[in-house]
């Protein structure tokens, strides 16, 4: 069941987006060689809570920590670790959420670390701006795939491909409420969208085929034949003058 917003709850949820997106641009600005994913997870959770927040994934179905930290082939679902240090031409995904008010944010964003290669420059431009490509379809009285269709349709037109197994979703006081919203598929099918849905769209772009595979700790995504992958998400609202996204400053 698609849980429809009040303009009160869309509000907490703009309260929720910024703070996600505050932290997002406080660890663009400490990306760098040398720096570990449990530095970002201790920043990311220090911000939050300072904000009178809750990191949404801590702890969500067991997760240990604040966000997630994709590192090259990782997907999506990177656990933070301080024996992972990030190397000069990574690429990073870091997807983080926030609790405020009893609402959720939630948004992921592939960092550069120093100078990389224009391989993965361009990787993570086009996941980028496959979801504003989604998001120009997210208006009142549109289906939910035309969203899908145009995001798969941009991604694609540059060779690259878009992970199957995981999708955005509706999101409210809980982080995955319906509907799915897969990132491929035929434009015009799934429920009409109406003003209040708030979704969040998350393309994942693999620089090489769509496949990908769960490592052995159960959370951490990578692409099967170890291609770069980039992830970019916001929270959207659908508003009778067209969508708009919560999570970007």
């Amino acid at each position: 069941m698609i849980i429809i917003k009040t303009d009160t709850e869309i509000e907490y949820m703009r309260q929720a987006g910024k703070v996600v997106a505050n932290t997002l641009l406080k660890l663009e600005e400490v990306v760098k060689p040398g720096i570990t994913t449990a530095e970002l997870d201790r920043i990311a959770e220090d911000y939050i809570t300072q904000q009178g927040g809750k990191p949404s994934f801590k702890g969500y179905c067991g997760f240990p920590g604040s966000i997630c930290t994709s590192v090259n082939k990782e997907v999506v679902h990177g656990i933070p670790n301080k024996s992972v240090v990030l190397q000069e031409g990574d690429i990073i995904s870091v997807d983080c959420g926030a609790i405020l008010n009893g609402y959720q944010g939630d948004a992921a964003r592939t960092f550069a670390v120093g100078k990389i290669s224009e391989e993965a420059k361009k990787l993570i431009e086009v996941t980028k701006e496959s979801f504003f490509k989604g998001v120009e379809k997210a208006i009142v009285g549109n289906r939910l795939t035309d969203i899908s269709a145009s995001i798969q349709t941009y991604a694609e037109s540059f060779g690259y491909s878009i992970v199957r197994e995981y999708v955005g979703h509706g999101i409210g006081k809980d982080m995955h409420e319906d509907p799915e919203v897969p990132n491929y598929g035929r434009p015009g099918r799934g429920p009409k969208l109406t003003r209040g849905i708030v979704l969040a769209i998350e393309p994942m772009v693999n620089a090489g085929e769509y496949r990908v595979e769960t490592q052995p700790n159960n959370w951490t995504v990578v692409t099967m034949d170890g291609s770069l992958s980039a992830h970019y998400e916001n929270t959207v609202a659908i508003l009778d003058n067209g969508p708009e996204i919560l999570t970007l400053i």
